[in-house]
């Protein structure tokens, strides 16, 4: 049985600095450091001495590391004079590809995270592999669960016809992401410019800084603290999942388990979305590719849904309820109230933290990156 991820404490200021040291470890290392191993030995370290010599290992720590230089600025009006219609040419296509399939604005979605987590913004998810490059699609946490390439390559195709060489694939994603939102619903926001798509990609980093499924919550909200993004930008994100579709290999263990430990008291509807949920993913056999919406109730439109299912306990993911449900979750539990009762919160919220997460660039892409001509090849 699935179990809320516990961790052993001494005190509420053990747990307080605990929280606080996965957090400084993530933000204060490269982003090519072997951060799991690192965490692990810190914590321990610092977990197992008196209180007093935390504060200072902590504060020797910080001295150790080094700075990053910021991260080249974005502008609204990158475009305005080279390809003043690349804004009007995206929206085009993302309305025809989400008036063809609604689900098509999660994929796009999805694609923009994945690609921001990995190297910052800059377009390395959508690179195959080659003789000489291991892309970023086949790790663990893209392999089955990204798609919508065709739509950008659609997109790139046309905006080479309008303005060729000119606009970024990471820039297009972005873009495409916020419109793919915008089409079902949702709110709108400024798009900041001026991306170059990185000539790299990282198999690893996908692999280690991409949250999943199963993850408990201190774990996610390290990935995102890493990546310079708060607990309340995380709990906006993830209401994202109010059009996401989920494969069963990620909520199996999760409605064959603490389901029903989760949802508060009995409610008709709930109990036969379990019994759909559950034929639809059967505790064994080769269903892991069937699939079922993260908001069952209004699939196909982004309002705050998602975070009414959290308050009754039916998130399909584990580590969507462990915002709500966790002992760990004193302040996301409030974000997730606060989303559920006022959606226009929600939206603010959530276009403040998409232009954030947005704007993790990859500093070594303004000086070693280009602008592809194919998204999904490094130009030769």
């Amino acid at each position: 049985m699935k179990k809320t991820h516990k961790q052993a404490t001494n005190s509420p200021r053990s747990l307080h600095l605990y929280i606080s040291l996965i957090s400084l470890t993530h933000l204060s290392h490269s982003r090519n450091y072997p951060k799991n191993m690192i965490m692990a030995k810190m914590a321990f370290s610092l977990h197992s001495k008196p209180l007093v010599l935390q504060f200072m290992l902590v504060i020797l720590f910080l001295l150790g590391t080094r700075l990053h230089a910021a991260d080249p600025s974005l502008t609204l009006d990158y475009y305005a004079s080279t390809c003043p219609v690349v804004l009007e040419t995206v929206k085009k296509e993302m309305e025809c590809a989400v008036l063809s399939d609604p689900r098509n604005a999660a994929l796009v979605v999805r694609l923009h995270f994945h690609d921001c987590f990995v190297q910052g913004c800059d377009g390395s998810v959508l690179l195959e592999d080659t003789i000489t490059l291991k892309g970023e699609k086949k790790a663990p946490p893209n392999i089955h669960s990204l798609k919508g390439f065709r739509i950008i390559d659609r997109i790139k195709n046309t905006v080479e016809s309008d303005c060729p060489g000119i606009v970024s694939c990471a820039d297009i994603l972005t873009i495409a992401a916020r419109d793919a939102v915008l089409l079902v619903g949702g709110p709108y926001w400024d798009v900041p410019l001026g991306r170059k798509d990185s000539v790299t990609a990282s198999y690893e980093l996908a692999n280690s800084n991409l949250p999943k499924a199963e993850e408990g919550l201190l774990s996610i909200i390290s990935k995102f603290l890493y990546q310079g993004l708060s607990v309340t930008d995380m709990v906006a994100l993830a209401g994202s999942h109010t059009i996401g579709m989920a494969r069963c290999a990620s909520f199996r263990s999760r409605i064959h388990g603490d389901w029903e430990a989760t949802t508060s008291g009995y409610d008709p509807i709930s109990e036969s979305h379990l019994s759909n949920l559950k034929s639809v993913c059967p505790p064994i056999g080769g269903s892991d590719n069937n699939i079922s919406a993260m908001d069952y109730v209004t699939p196909n439109l982004f309002d705050n849904s998602f975070y009414h299912l959290l308050l009754k306990g039916e998130g399909l993911l584990n580590s969507d309820q462990e915002m709500y449900s966790s002992v760990f979750g004193l302040e996301t539990k409030e974000l997730v109230k606060k989303y559920a009762a006022d959606p226009l919160a929600f939206f603010q919220q959530f276009s403040d933290s998409m232009v954030k997460m947005g704007n993790i660039t990859n500093p070594e892409s303004f000086v070693s990156g280009e602008v592809r001509r194919n998204c999904r090849f490094v130009n030769t």
